[in-house]
């Protein structure tokens, strides 16, 4: 019986240091990234209320923003909104140099809740009890997501970061990427992008992949110079940079003519998960995040991904519900904020013509 006891004791002790070493908890880098991560989303969620706001006002006494006025560029409150995305999107990219991009990627779609919260709180927009859901699948993926994600990657220099983008699996896949974007825009695009969104947005998340692995580059090589010992004199820095600059003009090009096709309603949340699951496959096949891994840590943190997709998508669908609108309030409602430059939701822009007429 004795011995039974202590062979038991033995069997708990050794379970319990095994935990242990398979959860040693966030790094420091990592707790860095989080906190930038969460910030980014806080300002740019908050930035979307404020520079409504301002064009409201703007509108009321001027030329509104969706008939083509920009008395808004005179409203200081539109400034004040803008200014907070501005510091929302600096923190966004502060974050990719401390965390890995499967942690700080999925995270934007806190951005969402933030702002349908401050909508329903400052704006007086009515969110709906499915809309509530979606907040809370959100929240809970991204909490999945933060407690599983891999440790960052030590890096000392540029040129680790320069060998890790120059290694077959990687080449490959930025060949891949380069041979279909260069396809949808040459082919598809002229075809069949005024009626089929993927294409659009198809070229905005295949070049948004390289554009974070550039970014997060770039932000190693800042952080490592800001450390001392300065990275500004090779040039893979200024490689990275002029990739992040052709990707981003290419990708903001391609997003507003998303925008402007179809309803925001439609794009966001599409974006989102395209965007977001090919900068995940990118970060995985560079920086080898999943190496570090056990098969559960990986599981869990796909099961929070799906998780975050499903809230976004539940609080798009239910963005503009209210319980007890009729179809027509709902229509009349969606006018006037279309009106006020923001667009109707649920509708392609391309049918809101038709129906007008």
């Amino acid at each position: 019986m004795a011995a039974e006891g202590i062979s038991a004791a033995t069997t708990a002790a050794v379970a319990a240091h095994s935990w242990k070493d398979s959860y040693r908890g966030m790094s420091s880098d990592n707790i860095k990234g989080l906190i930038l991560a969460l910030s980014s989303s806080f300002f740019i969620g908050a930035s979307f209320i404020v520079k409504k706001k301002g064009l409201k006002k703007a509108g009321a006494s001027g030329v509104r923003a969706g008939i083509g006025g920009y008395s808004y560029l005179y409203e200081p409150l539109w400034w004040v909104g803008m200014i907070t995305m501005i510091v929302g999107e600096v923190a966004n990219f502060a974050a990719y140099a401390f965390a890995p991009a499967i942690l700080v990627t999925p995270l934007g779609a806190l951005s969402i809740i933030i702002s349908a919260v401050l909508a329903h709180i400052i704006l007086r927009e009515k969110l709906h009890i499915f809309g509530i859901l979606g907040c809370a699948l959100c929240v809970v993926g991204s909490t999945t997501i933060v407690l599983h994600a891999p440790q960052e990657r030590e890096i000392e220099s540029v040129g680790e970061v320069w060998e890790l983008a120059t290694e077959p699996a990687f080449l490959f896949y930025a060949a891949v990427v380069i041979i279909v974007v260069l396809i949808l825009v040459f082919h598809y695009i002229p075809k069949y992008g005024q009626t089929h969104i993927l294409f659009y947005i198809g070229v905005c998340s295949l070049v948004g992949s390289l554009s974070v692995m550039s970014v997060k580059a770039l932000g190693i090589a800042l952080k490592v110079t800001l450390s001392g010992m300065n990275q500004l004199t090779y040039p893979q820095t200024w490689f990275f940079t002029m990739v992040v600059i052709v990707c981003v003009i290419t990708q903001m090009n391609y997003l507003n003519k998303a925008l402007d096709t179809f309803n925001t309603a439609v794009v966001s949340p599409i974006y989102y998960v395209m965007f977001t699951s090919f900068t995940i496959l990118a970060s995985v096949i560079m920086f080898k995040d999943w190496d570090r891994q056990n098969p559960t840590q990986i599981v869990t943190e796909m099961c929070g991904f799906v998780t975050i997709l499903s809230g976004t998508f539940l609080l798009h669908k239910t963005k503009d519900m209210a319980n007890g609108s009729s179809p027509t309030h709902l229509r009349l409602s969606k006018q006037t904020d279309e009106e006020d430059g923001f667009g109707q939701e649920g509708i392609p822009l391309k049918r809101q013509d038709s129906l007008r007429t």
